[in-house]
């Protein structure tokens, strides 16, 4: 880039384009409505249900769910009011029952939500030996991340969560000195 006086300026001392005053003050609020919306769904889509939101999170595991759903897959369930036959819904084994507590996460075949829903995993010929209620059933599937397993692995290795920290705290530390504010130019070197 040359100045006006035709020398040659280096990319240091290239003056930098300012955005109009006008225009700061609405991209600064464009920006924070965007971050906004952003928290917000994914707070709406995310949070589990022990915080008070509609989301679970639930890590399959075994084959009964197959060809749809694999070991190691991640699950995100959504509380609904209603549900019908044909979902695929996760539920807590019912009190009282043998394996109570367990998640399970099989497709409704019959039944309904007040006396109980007959579920059944796609690989399996018979249905489950329980009928859970409206009441058991955590959410019906929203969506689903192929072998998340990985991943959450990862959440159970100090040296490793470590190892990230660290290249984040050295990100953070090497790009804050980038927004120092608008560079001028100081003039040609004569």
């Amino acid at each position: 880039m040359r100045s006006s006086a035709g020398t040659v300026l280096s990319p240091a001392r290239r003056p930098r384009l300012a955005l109009p005053e006008r225009l700061r003050v609405p991209l600064a609020v464009a920006k924070l409505a965007a971050l906004g919306a952003l928290i917000a769904a994914g707070l709406w889509f995310g949070l589990p249900q022990g915080l008070g939101g509609r989301a679970e999170w639930v890590l399959v595991s075994g084959t009964s769910m197959l060809p749809h759903l694999h070991s190691g897959d991640l699950v995100l369930v959504e509380h609904h009011s209603s549900y019908h036959v044909g979902e695929v819904v996760a539920y807590r084994v019912p009190r009282g029952q043998i394996g109570a507590g367990h998640v399970v996460i099989h497709r409704i075949v019959g039944g309904n939500g007040k006396t109980g829903w007959t579920m059944k995993g796609d690989d399996r010929s018979a249905p489950d030996l329980w009928y859970p209620t409206n009441h058991e059933v955590i959410g019906a599937k929203l969506l689903r991340i192929p072998d998340a397993w990985f991943v959450l692995r990862i959440f159970h290795m100090p040296l490793l969560l470590a190892l990230f920290a660290g290249f984040g705290i050295f990100f953070w530390i090497a790009l804050a000195g980038k927004d120092e504010g608008p560079e001028t130019d100081g003039g040609a070197p004569g």
